[in-house]
């Protein structure tokens, strides 16, 4: 009997001590309105950057280095990445981004990456599409190029969200060169808007005028990392990077003027002198939320799962900066409670999603990235 119980608690030593290796498994966060625990999922994951759920159960995580690995249904990474992914320049802030199914993946197949390319001219961010079959990206298509290409590494964006209709939506970064926001010509620092194919949708507002992309859906975006459709309304909301404060929260709608670098809430790195002309000017959108100082947002979801009811409808970004998750309560199209979870428990939230499960799955932006799942505990 004595050496049972020396064995016991030797055991029971031995599971603390590995519960210490990985903090969150072992911790209990009391929120607002729930409480919660943070699995670990998956690690050894490189600088992962978007995650999207295949119906079989698996996920699909892009590396920003130039992988797409697959994570089996019991959260196992695959050894070999997904064969046919495009050449990827995994330059500055960019690389292999975004990952999204075609809303009729379950007929088609299709499945749409963002990405860093070069040519000439330097780099900048592509679309493409390709069929999933066996481990392989087959009859790879790009759909779109961002022109011009430059040779900073900064601000690529990039997200891509289909809405209801079917229609494809791109973020883009003004690359670091904040004028090209403004400028028609540029798809830098706009919203792009196309159908699943690549053609343009002949009622995009540029459609017809001289000197406009006809590709482009707005203009005046610095840098927008997460972007979602309203479950209620449809609508596209994004959110941007702003530069030391100033980071956004917009409702994307045609046509309109998002300021940057006319208007902002930010300031110049270092000097924290002005930008721009103040933080608001006459046919210019003003932001539906906004973060000074800066909390580097990236990822966003709307909560839409069964696991929290209490969160129904509600925001959440992640955080880079502040190694974060930020949820917001919304009344329409009004902030109304801002509350920051896991601060400094995971490390870099680059994206966060909610699973077809209920809960909701964060991956870390490390060289050691890890998936993680918030589950409520009753």
């Amino acid at each position: 009997m004595k050496h049972y119980f020396s064995r016991l608690i030797a055991g029971f030593l031995c599971v603390t001590a590995c519960a210490c290796v990985t903090p969150a498994l072992a911790q209990t966060h009391v929120t607002q309105e729930h409480r919660i625990r943070v699995s670990t999922l998956t690690e050894g994951l490189s600088h992962p950057w978007s995650l999207a759920f295949l119906p079989d159960g698996r996920m699909l995580v892009t590396e920003r280095t130039g992988q797409l690995r697959v994570i089996s249904k019991d959260f196992k990474l695959s050894a070999q990445p997904v064969a046919g992914v495009p050449a990827v320049a995994a330059f500055g802030q960019g690389g292999l981004m975004d990952v999204v199914l075609h809303p009729k993946f379950a007929e088609n197949n299709l499945v749409y990456l963002t990405y860093v390319a070069g040519d000439r001219n330097g780099v900048g961010t592509e679309v493409a599409r390709g069929t999933l079959k066996n481990n392989q990206l087959e009859n790879l298509q790009v759909i779109f190029r961002m022109e011009p290409k430059l040779r900073t590494g900064y601000h690529f964006g990039s997200r891509i969200v289909f809405d209801r209709e079917g229609y494809l939506f791109i973020t883009l970064g003004d690359r670091g060169e904040m004028e090209r926001a403004q400028n028609p010509g540029d798809h830098n620092g706009s919203v792009i808007r196309l159908h699943d194919d690549g053609r343009v949708p002949k009622d995009n507002p540029f459609v017809g005028k001289t000197g406009w992309r006809a590709e482009k859906f707005t203009l005046g975006n610095r840098n927008m990392q997460g972007a979602a459709l309203h479950p209620q309304t449809g609508l596209l909301w994004t959110h941007e990077h702003g530069p030391q404060g100033g980071d956004e929260v917009n409702v994307i709608r045609a046509g309109v003027n998002y300021g940057w670098p006319v208007i902002t809430y930010g300031a110049n790195y270092g000097t924290g002198t002005k930008i721009g002309e103040g933080t608001a000017k006459e046919g210019m959108a003003q932001p539906l939320h906004k973060w000074v100082p800066s909390i580097a947002p990236s990822g966003m979801t709307f909560y839409t799962g069964n696991k929290f009811a209490k969160w129904r409808g509600d925001l959440f970004v992640g955080a880079l900066k502040d190694q974060m998750l930020v949820r917001l309560k919304l009344d329409g199209e009004k902030v109304v409670r801002e509350e920051r979870l896991l601060k400094n428990v995971l490390g870099r939230i680059r994206d966060v999603r909610t699973g077809p499960d209920g809960f909701i799955y964060l991956l870390t932006d490390e060289p050691n990235g890890v998936l993680a799942r918030l589950e409520p505990v009753e």
